[in-house]
């Protein structure tokens, strides 16, 4: 029996997810969350051995939340689902070590075929995503680029990005620069839409 931690902030998603796994005679769900945070914990009470996790969820993230299961609770095995498939976030995954990473509006028993095969230890990808990361590639910024553009993100200045990032204004500046070029973008704001187009900024 696959025992199944179900992660999805969403209720009317989640609860009828789970209503589709538990009519599955080899699948159970031993636990629901609607919040990245409780992952860890109901996978630790109730011992499951798999865990589903939707990517965008209040408190934690999946892909974090996935993280924290590969370092906490290594036997339990994770599946991302998401709405917004996109290559970069495909890189996060695997870099998390996910198991398995499918959309949404997968059918049913492309989902449970999913879920089957991530608990008898196969990996499961989305192959026209796998093939769109493929062609673009993973993220060309570093992580302090990154940590930059984020803060562009909340609408900081360069003033302000300095302030938080113990970096002087004219290096921000050179920062910037160097990610508008990296990313072949007309500007910052440019940037920062090519950047979460293809899921590099999280």
């Amino acid at each position: 029996m696959q025992r199944i931690v179900l992660a999805e902030d969403m209720h009317m998603i989640r609860v009828a997810l789970a209503a589709l796994l538990d009519l599955e005679p080899d699948m159970e769900v031993a636990a629901q969350v609607g919040n990245g945070s409780e992952v860890l914990p109901a996978v630790l009470r109730t011992g499951a051995d798999t865990a589903i996790l939707d990517i965008d969820m209040p408190g934690m993230d999946g892909i974090s939340a996935a993280a924290v299961l590969r370092d906490r609770a290594p036997g339990c095995r994770t599946l991302i689902l998401t709405g917004m498939a996109r290559p970069g976030t495909l890189w996060r995954a695997l870099d998390a070590q996910v198991a398995g990473f499918l959309p949404k509006d997968a059918s049913p028993d492309e989902l449970l075929d999913g879920v089957r095969r991530v608990g008898a230890g196969r990996r499961v990808i989305d192959p026209e995503l796998a093939m769109a990361a493929w062609e673009i590639g993973d993220s060309p910024l570093t992580e302090r680029e990154v940590e930059v553009l984020a803060r562009v993100a909340e609408g900081a200045d360069t003033t302000q990005i300095a302030a938080t990032t113990s970096l002087s204004v004219g290096t921000v500046r050179n920062y910037l620069t160097t990610i508008v070029n990296k990313l072949g973008a007309r500007n910052r704001v440019d940037a920062l839409r090519i950047a979460r187009d293809n899921g590099w900024l999280a």
